[in-house]
């Protein structure tokens, strides 16, 4: 008789499509963080219009919004989302309290 296997992998489908949810949301978030970090550099330098700086704000709150929706969806929140990089840290911003 063979021993079990130490390193088996776990194969459960729900499991796997959960956490292939979870990565794709980290991905979008970090995306999002990085689009709206990018937005207020260009407001705060005035590079916008105001019709430019509208679009944008309504924008970004419109996937902030679809971000926390997809996140229920998948019975996840932000913090969820946040990998531990070790040494280096977290991988996304704080979420706002």
């Amino acid at each position: 008789m063979s021993a079990p296997r130490a390193h088996s992998l776990d194969l459960d489908p729900e499991r796997v499509t959960n956490d292939l949810a979870a990565l794709v949301l980290t991905v979008v978030e970090l995306l999002r963080q990085l689009m709206e970090r990018q937005a207020v550099r260009r407001f705060d330098e005035g590079t916008l219009s105001p019709e430019q700086e509208e679009r944008l704000g309504t924008a970004l709150l419109l996937l902030d919004e679809r971000m926390d929706d997809l996140c229920a969806q998948h019975g996840l929140s932000r913090a969820d989302l946040n990998l531990d990089l070790g040494p280096l840290g977290p991988l996304l911003a704080d979420p706002e309290p």
